[in-house]
């Protein structure tokens, strides 16, 4: 940019986010990641323009790392840089709970899981396209599945080309085992949220949800 401020100083290209049924959320057999692989990436170099605030025309904004006091926050962070290290944050603490659930599962995995206790008898790529993830990522999720007897794979009875996925009575009680621990812990963890932001918040989300669902639709039918 012509000031040398780019308010977009975020690079999303090397902090991939990945929930649902896309790839583990920088958890590995439970454990959170290490403090200095959360950390937002952000432009360096002297040919980067300098992180600013939104609306800083001058660049003067400090920017945030993910480990930091949330005080230390700017107040004009753009929407994209914290709900990416809120989903980062969220993906640690899914993990964590997967994990205390005492279950040997993948918190990618477990995504998989809940999508088809939903529809179960799922092709891969619709399982990938609800989960918003490739069919690539998908196949080595549902491989570990398979292999520990949590989801089936079974030809269609009308086209012997078509494999659909089915949850097993294994992944069934994997999936009760964590709702059943995990409720409260998610319960307690949003316990700091007025009632009366819920409506506000959750048709912020709802929004946000169906708005990038749509563009990840057009995206992929370029």
């Amino acid at each position: 940019m012509a000031n040398g401020c780019d308010p977009n100083y975020f690079d999303a290209k090397s902090f991939d986010v990945k929930i649902a049924v896309g790839e583990d959320c920088g958890v590995d057999d439970g454990e959170p990641a290490p403090l200095e692989d959360q950390v937002l990436p952000i432009q360096r170099g002297p040919a980067a323009p300098a992180p600013c605030k939104q609306g800083d025309a001058k660049g003067e904004g400090t920017a945030w790392l993910l480990g930091e006091p949330a005080g230390n926050i700017p107040a004009g962070a753009p929407l994209h840089v914290l709900l990416l290290a809120a989903s980062r944050i969220m993906g640690t603490f899914y993990g964590t709970t997967v994990a205390q659930a005492g279950l040997r599962i993948s918190p990618a995995g477990l995504g998989v899981l809940r999508v088809l206790l939903a529809s179960n008898g799922l092709k891969s790529s619709e399982v990938a396209a609800r989960g918003w993830s490739s069919p690539g990522t998908l196949t080595s999720v549902v491989d570990g599945l398979a292999r520990e007897g949590y989801v089936e794979r079974r030809r269609d009875k009308a086209d012997r080309r078509v494999v659909r996925l089915y949850v097993t009575d294994k992944g069934r009680r994997a999936c009760e085992q964590y709702f059943a621990f995990a409720g409260p812990r998610w319960h307690e963890a949003f316990g700091f949220v007025d009632p009366a932001d819920e409506p506000v918040i959750r048709k912020f989300f709802a929004e946000m949800i169906g708005h990038f669902d749509e563009l990840i639709r057009k995206d992929r039918d370029r």
